[in-house]
């Protein structure tokens, strides 16, 4: 299916993983000229990528942007059993090859590319990074989960229990849990939405579900010295459930040469689609000038025509 409207293309299809699923994707391109960069998006936990990512596909995209997305096993609009992932290894593996595959058509291999990952897309994002390190020119980490909040953790007691029962009862929504959607979308109008969207899980976290996202968090924390792509990591300070410290942490322990910090007072979880318009615009505004800025190569014609594109989205 294919769309077009405000001088941008919208084309979705279906693609199978090496296990037999369908998985959805889909892709925001300018309609009436060649992209000047791409952006994969690696969405969240129990979210996806056609509705929820819409807007800020479609931001990029009036930047000069080419943006691509993917629905993970378990997710949006793809097979899987709702919100379960079984093997997070799969679910990256998933993302990796049809991102790849993109960025290695002959229209795309010149072209800078970058990861846009948000909560659990972090993770993605950042496990994408390891399995090819030198194949990624930049990420964008939006309040990444590279690390369970204390607060959230369950005691180590339990923690043994779950290890033990994961793989017997790995479909159970037994998982305690906050609720995520109150939490993380200061906007009442965007927890609405995303409350009334049918492609996003709104139950509790399944077993085997919760303990994956614990393993690779875990993992993914004592690594984070192995983080070496250019990136900005940005969190919103009133966000608990993934660590402000730890996106710091990344900031501090990456041996990336060109990395940013940006911690956004009174914000939360939901940086590019829950907050008010107007802290939306700051923090797209930070986004896109450090994209811009990697992706102009020193040419500053280059710069200068994305600054006026971007500065046409405020207008």
């Amino acid at each position: 299916m294919a769309s077009e409207s405000e001088n941008i293309k919208y084309e979705e299809s279906f693609i199978k993983n090496t296990r037999g699923m369908k998985l959805f994707t889909c892709r925001w391109v300018p309609a009436n000229q060649e992209p000047t960069a791409l952006v994969f998006i690696c969405h969240g936990y129990a979210m996806e990528c056609s509705i929820t990512m819409n807007s800020t596909a479609r931001r990029l995209v009036k930047a000069g942007f080419g943006v691509y997305g993917i629905d993970y096993e378990g997710h949006g609009k793809s097979d899987g059993l709702s919100a379960y992932v079984r093997n997070f290894d799969h679910l990256v593996d998933d993302v990796s090859t049809h991102y790849t595959t993109i960025c290695e058509r002959e229209e795309n291999k010149e072209k800078m590319r970058y990861l846009l990952g948000e909560s659990m897309g972090g993770a993605v994002l950042l496990m994408l990074h390891r399995k090819k390190p030198e194949f990624w020119d930049g990420a964008v980490l939006v309040a990444p989960m590279c690390k369970i909040a204390e607060e959230m953790k369950p005691n180590p007691l339990l923690i043994s229990i779950f290890s033990k029962v994961v793989e017997v009862i790995p479909t159970w929504k037994i998982i305690p849990g906050q609720d995520i959607i109150e939490t993380a979308f200061k906007q009442p109008e965007i927890r609405k939405q995303v409350r009334e969207n049918p492609y996003c899980y709104k139950g509790r976290p399944r077993l085997k579900t919760g303990y994956e996202l614990l393993m690779i968090s875990t993992d993914l924390e004592k690594r984070l010295n192995e983080v070496s792509l250019p990136f900005i990591v940005l969190h919103g300070e009133d966000y608990k459930l993934t660590d402000k410290a730890v996106s710091r942490q990344l900031y501090e322990e990456a041996s990336s040469s060109d990395k940013t910090f940006k911690l956004y007072p009174g914000m939360w979880h939901g940086l590019i689609y829950g907050e008010t318009p107007e802290n939306i615009e700051i923090v797209f505004s930070d986004i896109i000038g450090w994209l811009v800025k990697r992706s102009s190569g020193g040419n500053e014609s280059f710069e200068s025509e994305l600054k006026r594109k971007n500065d046409g989205l405020k207008g």
